[in-house]
C-alpha cells in the first residue's frame, strides 16, 4: 500500500517535538497531512487511525517519554498502519525513552518502521547557562527532511511486499529506567515584573497555573511537569525555574550532540 497521507501526533510544549515532527513530514512529501496536537488537552474519545503514515513525537524527561504523553498517545490506536516514533531530548541522553516509545506505538497496534532521536534545548536551559539552545535549529530540520526522505524511500521499497518489516533495533533496555518521584517543584513568578497577561496559563500543558491580582502567575507544583514552556513564553522575563541541575547539565553536557535514526 501507498500511504500518501501523513497523520502527525504530538506533544510539544515547547514546540521542539513538533518542529521535528513536520520538518520529517515534509521529507515523507505527504499529500495529504493532518495532526493531532496532545500539548494541551488529550482527544475526547479515542481515535483509530487509518491509510495513514502517522509519525508521534514527544519531549524526554529524565529519560524517559514525557509521562503526560504517554497519558494522551494511549488514546490512539491503529491496525497495523505504519509508524515513525520520534523523542526530543535535552542533550543529555535520551536513554530508554525511543525503546518505550516504540513499545507504546506497537502496543497501540501500529507498526513502527522507523525512528529517530533529536535534540531539543533543554527545559532548563537558561541564557546565561545554555544547554542545547535554539535546537532543533537548522541542521536539525534539514536532517530531519532528510530521515523522511529515507523513510519514504525505504517505504517505496516495501510497497509490493505484503508486510512491514519488524521494529527497528533502538537504543534503550527493557525493564526502563525508573521514573524518579522528586519533591514537587515549578517556576515562581517576579510579581513586579508580571503584566497578568495569560500567555503562561496558555502555554500549560497540565492547567497548572492560575492569575491572581496579588502575586500574578501562580503554580500548582503538583500538576507543574517542569516543561518549563511558561518560562520561555512569557513575554515579560517574570517567570523562572532555579534548580542547580541546570548548572550540572552545562557542564557536563554543552557539547553538541547530534541526531540518531533507525529504519527497520
Amino acid at each position: 500500500m501507498v500511504y500518501n497521507n501523513v497523520h502527525l501526533i504530538y506533544f510539544s510544549p515547547t514546540h521542539s517535538s513538533a518542529k521535528v515532527a513536520y520538518a520529517i513530514a515534509e521529507g515523507l512529501g505527504a499529500v495529504g497531512l493532518s495532526e493531532s496536537d496532545v500539548t494541551y488537552r488529550a482527544p475526547e474519545m479515542d481515535e483509530l487511525v487509518e491509510d495513514e503514515l502517522t509519525v508521534i513525537a514527544a519531549p524526554v524527561y529524565g529519560g524517559r517519554v514525557a509521562p503526560t504523553a504517554v497519558e494522551r498517545f494511549r488514546q490512539f490506536r491503529s491496525n497495523g498502519e505504519p509508524v515513525v516514533a520520534v523523542v526530543l531530548y535535552g542533550n543529555r541522553d535520551y536513554d530508554d525513552a525511543l525503546l518505550e516509545l516504540c513499545d507504546l506505538c506497537h502496543a497501540q497496534g501500529f507498526v513502527p518502521v522507523a525512528a529517530a532521536a533529536f535534540i531539543g534545548e533543554h527545559s532548563f536551559s537558561r541564557p546565561e547557562m545554555p544547554v542545547a539552545a535554539g535546537r532543533p535549529d537548522e541542521a536539525d530540520l534539514e536532517k530531519a527532511v532528510e530521515f523522511g526522505r529515507r523513510v519514504r524511500e525505504r517505504l517505496d521499497v516495501m510497497v509490493h511486499q505484503a508486510d512491514l518489516p519488524g521494529m527497528p533495533r533502538v537504543k534503550g533496555h527493557r525493564p526502563y529506567k525508573e521514573r524518579k518521584a522528586g519533591t514537587p517543584m515549578a517556576p515562581v513568578t517576579d510579581a513586579e515584573r508580571c503584566s497578568r497577561c495569560g500567555y503562561c496559563v496558555n502555554a500549560c500543558p497540565t492547567d497548572a497555573i492560575t492569575l491572581t491580582p496579588e502575586r500574578g502567575a501562580v503554580s500548582d507544583a503538583t500538576r507543574c511537569i517542569m516543561c518549563c514552556a511558561c518560562v520561555k513564553e512569557c513575554p515579560e522575563g517574570a517567570r523562572s525555574f532555579d534548580t542547580p541541575f541546570t548548572a550540572f547539565l552545562h557542564q557536563n553536557f554543552s557539547a553538541r550532540r547530534e541526531p540518531e535514526e533507525f529504519l527497520a
